[in-house]
């Protein structure tokens, strides 16, 4: 069975994390095959020729999504301090505050000889170099996450760690659905997450690559948000205008930082909340699980439109 609801188009201000969202037209493209439904198109904004070529051959807007307290739940707040016997605020004292940024950027690694990558100079002395030519000291002298993640360095059990971790990452609720709507819609999708090389134990166990790549990995490209060349690094890796991306994120401030530079920010709450963002910003999802609805939500000269199937 099929019902069509049509709701009349009513202007009315969006959601500030939405406000630059609205004033950037987008023109999602793709090789539809027939019976699919598409939004009403709108024009591109000018850009570089190859961000141009780009358009005419893929679907946009592309989507970046964080991961961590976004797509799956963060263990961190919760059973870590339990791992460790200790309160949230007493963790956060006694722990090291530059140990985990430093893994987030892969600056540290979980042992001394996967830390450092090593380029041997003419008169035998190995250290690590930056594209610069710049000695990159946090890679040189950097020790191993289980030495540096407590102040006072003391031991504890790293395997007993990551087991905690593992055990609590699972999606939060109603995402993976989204996600598979998202896929099934074929919207590109790339995680652009702050988090270590841990993001593999994820991977493993919820196989978030069956809806987007890991593609933008703070502990692979040495810079965490919201610094800007993460981002603009990004951008110049997609070949994409800012206004062709939609980025997605608990964090207002790492959305502010994306919206300052001409990207779509969406401040994450919720899967619901979501939806309803990205519907009302004519992006197309679908579900065909066994059981569930198949939904698409569009615009055209009447208004508002939401198609469901049973």
């Amino acid at each position: 069975m099929a019902v069509l609801l049509r709701l009349t188009c009513v202007c009315y201000p969006l959601r500030s994390s939405m406000q630059s969202a609205a004033r950037m037209a987008m023109n999602p493209r793709s090789n539809k095959s027939s019976g699919s439904i598409s939004c009403l198109s709108t024009s591109t904004s000018a850009g570089t020729t190859q961000a141009s070529t780009q358009i005419d051959n893929r679907k946009l807007p592309v989507l970046l999504f964080d991961i961590m307290s976004t797509v799956v739940r963060d263990p961190f707040y919760e059973d870590v301090p339990a791992f460790f016997g200790m309160s949230m605020e007493e963790l956060i004292e006694c722990k090291d505050p530059n140990a985990w940024i430093e893994f987030e950027k892969g600056w540290i690694n979980e042992n001394v000889e996967h830390s450092i990558s090593f380029c041997t100079l003419a008169f035998g002395v190995s250290m690590k170099l930056r594209s610069n030519n710049s000695i990159d000291l946090p890679g040189l002298f950097s020790v191993e996450l289980g030495r540096k993640f407590f102040k006072d360095g003391r031991p504890f059990d790293l395997e007993g760690l990551k087991n905690c971790m593992r055990s609590g990452y699972s999606y939060l609720e109603g995402v993976e659905e989204l996600l598979y709507g998202l896929r099934q819609n074929n919207y590109e999708m790339h995680a652009f997450t702050n988090y270590p090389n841990w993001y593999q134990m994820i991977e493993d166990k919820l196989k978030i690559s069956r809806y987007l790549s890991w593609t933008f990995c703070s502990c692979k490209n040495g810079k965490r948000k919201p610094d800007h060349g993460f981002y603009l690094d990004a951008l110049q890796h997609l070949k994409v205008d800012p206004s062709n991306c939609i980025f997605i994120d608990d964090s207002k401030t790492n959305v502010n930082a994306a919206i300052a530079l001409g990207i779509i920010g969406l401040h994450f709450k919720d899967a619901k909340t979501l939806l309803e963002d990205l519907s009302l910003m004519g992006i197309q999802i679908s579900t065909d699980e066994e059981g569930k609805e198949i939904c698409y939500t569009s615009y055209d000269a009447v208004g508002w439109w939401s198609i469901c199937l049973d």
